[in-house]
């Protein structure tokens, strides 16, 4: 089977200034709630930047992996605890392009890999090639490698980034070669090897990093790889040796660093983070910052937009009233609890993840128990999101929260922390609440798109936000800790610190001095666009990275 998207094919001429040809490449892609293969903020962010290329007509691709059971699907047990599910995900919407590359991988000198297309107009992004090994001709373990997102399994997770940067870098030769090979955090990292030994040149290799720690970012054995096929070829010893890090280790992050003629970090913070971070180890380019962004057609309410751009207080409550009872519709069908749209609505929703301190309200039962009985400022209080189903912290913390909200009729933990689920809370919530330990949060992009539909933030003074802050006036921020303390003791004065913020600040402005608090949300939102829509993103990576 053929079609047009068989070759480097746009449904548009791209604009002049954004002819270079960009392949994108991203282990995740959040486009839309029907196309899961997606986990959290990555994709998000991955999603907003290929819709923001085909609104700006960007002569890019993006090349992802076609999840045959996604990330999972989050239900719940009997006990209301959280359950992990695998289903089967089929996408009639998706196409056959034909292409079908092999790949070495192990002992198997070429699994199949075919090449699905998402094409524009189903969507509204740029055309995106999936990549599936569920191929027949492969054995029963190669089909499986395609599977499961960020599998729990070591040399799968070794596979799947073979099979996205090798098979992906074939799939985009097959279309004609790109001018700019983008990887979108380093698992795809396969793919820089296997275009060296073409001859593609560092010039054209491109790669951004999102982990603001060492610690995070994925190293493995170099001789280990080297088995697997990772770099398109067996490596002599020598020449292995140049790619050791550590004790005969390869850190992809320092790999990619040093193949590409430009990297970015995803903050201005995360920039001189990452500077300081890798400035030990010869042969990296420098790392400039573009900051993360959302887009904003996608996650903007139009009736909230219009309410902002006419200042219109009277319809943005109005609005926001019929969207917070929206919201409150899944809190009673999931809790059978009946949420007040005239009481102020706190939301922490995103990836968990132990550093993102999801519970923090819980480090202080005492203060929390009179937050939640305040007659003066009442308050109902929502959690969502999905922890990696083999993070057994993250989900114990998820589940104490479930169990603690139980009985308490202003608490809710919800499932299903998908597009659509985080869409309703960013546009039902009045706080967006944002709380990881300071120098961990790389950008974070929720409490953007939480902006742009009048959610006010409360937050940590870490990623995106000391860009966007002007604390008291389009958002309140916590003081700044020394990250340098014990955890403990950080975790402490950031809880006494959000319980001082919200009783004095934030509840007393929303309840008696509404003037003000619609004055700080239209703020909020001011504030927010431009410099944080993803149209903004995609330019300047044209600009200043391809």
């Amino acid at each position: 089977m053929v079609n047009e998207y068989s070759k480097w094919h746009h449904p548009y001429k791209p604009a002049k200034k954004y002819d270079k040809k960009v392949a994108y490449f991203s282990m995740e892609f959040g486009i839309h709630q029907a196309l899961k293969i997606y986990s959290g903020g990555l994709g998000f962010l991955a999603g907003s930047h290929m819709r923001s290329a085909h609104e700006l007509k960007q002569n890019m691709i993006g090349v992802g992996m076609l999840w045959k059971y996604g990330y999972y699907d989050q239900a719940r047990n009997e006990d209301q605890t959280l359950r992990t599910d695998f289903i089967e995900k089929t996408y009639n919407f998706l196409e056959d392009t034909g292409i079908e590359v092999e790949v070495p991988l192990h002992d198997n000198p070429g699994v199949k890999v075919r090449a699905y297309i998402l094409k524009p107009e189903i969507f509204g992004c740029v055309p995106m090639y999936l990549l599936s090994t569920d191929v027949e001709g492969n054995d029963h373990i190669s089909r499986t490698i395609t599977n499961h997102l960020y599998d729990a399994n070591e040399l799968t997770r070794v596979s799947q980034s073979i099979i996205l940067g090798i098979g992906g870098a074939k799939v985009v030769e097959a279309l004609g070669g790109a001018d700019v090979y983008h990887l979108n955090e380093g698992h795809g990292l396969p793919a820089f090897y296997y275009l060296r030994d073409q001859g593609v040149t560092k010039e054209q290799f491109a790669f951004t990093t999102h982990t603001p720690e060492k610690a995070g970012n994925e190293e493995r054995d170099a001789r280990h790889l080297n088995r697997c096929g990772f770099f398109g070829r067996t490596l002599s010893e020598n020449e292995l040796r140049q790619e050791m890090v550590n004790d005969g280790m390869i850190n992809y992050t320092v790999s990619a660093l040093r193949m590409a003629k430009k990297s970015n970090a995803v903050s201005k913070l995360h920039a001189v983070v990452s500077n300081d971070m890798w400035k030990g180890f010869e042969g990296i380019s420098e790392i400039i910052p573009i900051t993360n962004a959302q887009n904003q057609n996608f996650w903007q309410d139009d009736e909230i937009k219009k309410a902002w751009k006419t200042k219109s207080a009277k319809k943005f409550k109005d609005r926001k009233k019929e969207l917070k009872n929206d919201l409150f519709d899944v809190v009673l069908n999931q809790t059978q609890k009946r949420f007040d749209p005239n009481v102020i609505t706190i939301v922490w929703a995103r990836r968990f993840a132990g550093y993102k301190r999801a519970d923090m309200f819980l480090y202080d039962l005492e203060r929390f128990e009179k937050l939640l009985s305040n007659e003066k400022y009442p308050v109902q209080i929502i959690w969502a999101g999905k922890p990696y189903p083999y993070d057994f912290y993250a989900i114990d913390i998820f589940n104490h929260l479930v169990n603690f909200s139980k009985n308490r009729k202003n608490l809710a933990v919800l499932t299903g922390y998908e597009i659509d689920l985080s869409k309703k809370l960013k546009c039902g919530s009045d706080i967006w609440l944002n709380t990881p330990r300071i120098t961990r949060e790389a950008s974070g992009t929720s409490g953007m798109t939480a902006a742009f539909n009048g959610s006010v933030n409360v937050s940590i003074n870490d990623g995106w936000i000391p860009e966007f802050e002007k604390n008291g006036k389009n958002c309140f921020v916590l003081p700044e800790l020394d990250y340098k303390r014990p955890v403990w003791e950080q975790d402490e004065e950031d809880c006494a610190n959000l319980f001082d913020i919200l009783e004095n600040k934030v509840l007393p402005t929303y309840y008696e001095k509404q003037k003000k608090w619609q004055e700080i949300v239209f703020d909020s939102i001011t504030d927010v666009i431009p410099e944080f829509t993803s149209h903004r993103m995609a330019e300047q990576y044209y600009k200043e990275l391809y």
